[in-house]
């Protein structure tokens, strides 16, 4: 089965430091070495620059230019699939009517909560907020919910309401949701399951860890949801080095009141996280938010490491209990000090590291990625 498809993504700024952006990427490769024709058009925000306020709004309501050129590539690739991943701020939703228009079956990659809530994260106030499931979002513009910007917001969430009533993500083919969460919570909004389907990320091969590992690994954003406090009022009483990979608003702070064992290590480039990983007894993920599906826990797993994790948000369909490794309930520092405590056995680490391994190899893997897309593609091709 060989495909023509178009790939869509209004990239993030953030650059290779996006799991997005990342993951479009990823799936191009492994898309074009199966011997598929495709084709990618990635633009970024920058192109907004100078349009003024109003002006960006509307790109993200109804993208004129976007519509047109996208409908060109269509029809001179003759694009069976029109796969969209991000659509905001410079495509918008209008992207999907012109694909279906043009005879092309548009899929799309859930890999947030955008469709249903404006910051894409059900966060407001470092806290768990639904209140724009289910409904149109302007609990959101009331609160300025997107970077904060009332202008912004409105834009996005006219946006969101206009296509609604439009009926423009109906003709979607098929929804790809990262995780079983991210389709439950699509359902909940009204989405009807038949058009939801789970499409796991993935991880690529990489050397694994054959010894128990010298550290424990944070790997993220130092902002408040990730819950890294929380980590560091556990680490008091452990005794290991913790090693921390990132960089964000609580670093400063955070780094102040760390115990002496944990070592703050800044930014990675990407390529070297799997190098800091085959270093690691485990990783451990203790956010507080609606997280939809880590990809650093797929690529501990390709490389054999464990992971203690929050049990919140996609993560618990990542991590199974006892096999590859532990979910503890977001701010409990004792239920963090006894799970971490458990993988200072050599024994222990080395069998959850095998159960991680098999897990990646089984699910997360280049091979079942890309039998879960063209998979995807033929349900929505029927």
């Amino acid at each position: 089965m060989n495909v023509r498809i178009l790939i869509l993504h209004s990239r993030y700024l953030s650059g290779p430091a996006s799991g997005e952006n990342a993951v479009v990427q990823d799936e191009v490769r492994l898309l074009s070495e199966a011997g598929h024709q495709v084709e990618v058009w990635e633009p970024s925000p920058d192109s907004l620059r100078g349009l003024g306020l109003v002006k960006s709004g509307i790109q993200a309501v109804w993208s004129r230019q976007a519509v047109d050129h996208m409908s060109r590539m269509v029809r001179e690739m003759r694009a069976e699939i029109v796969h969209c991943h991000n659509l905001f701020p410079t495509l918008s939703p209008a992207v999907i009517r012109a694909a279906w228009a043009e005879g092309a079956a548009p899929v799309m990659t859930l890999h947030n909560y955008r469709l249903m809530c404006l910051p894409s994260t059900f966060l407001r106030d470092g806290e768990i907020c639904e209140d724009c499931l289910g409904r149109n979002p302007w609990p959101g513009v009331v609160h300025r919910c997107y970077r904060d910007s009332l202008p912004g917001s409105t834009a996005l969430a006219v946006s969101l309401s206009l296509h609604r009533a439009l009926g423009t993500f109906d003709r979607v083919s098929l929804f790809l949701c990262v995780s079983e969460f991210v389709r439950r919570k699509y359902a909940q909004a009204g989405i009807p399951t038949k058009r939801l389907t789970v499409k796991s990320n993935f991880a690529w091969p990489t050397a694994r860890r054959h010894e128990s590992g010298d550290y424990f690994l944070f790997v993220g954003r130092i902002s408040p949801e990730k819950g890294l406090h929380t980590l560091l009022d556990a680490w008091w009483r452990t005794p290991a080095r913790l090693l921390v990979v990132g960089d964000g608003p609580e670093a400063d702070i955070l780094r102040q009141i760390a115990p002496p064992n944990v070592e703050f290590v800044g930014t990675v480039p990407n390529q070297d996280v799997a190098d800091v990983l085959r270093g690691a007894r485990g990783l451990l993920l203790p956010s507080r938010s609606y997280e939809a599906q880590p990809r650093v826990i797929l690529e501990a797993y390709a490389a054999g490491v464990p992971v203690i994790a929050s049990r919140i948000g996609g993560i618990p369909d990542l991590v199974q209990e006892d096999s590859s490794g532990y979910l503890v309930e977001p701010d409990d520092v004792a239920g963090w000090t006894e799970a971490t405590e458990r993988l200072l056995d050599d024994r222990l680490v080395s069998r959850l590291g095998d159960g991680a391994y098999r897990l990646w190899n089984d699910r997360y893997s280049p091979r079942r990625a890309l039998d879960a897309l063209e998979e995807s593609y033929r349900r929505a091709l029927s």
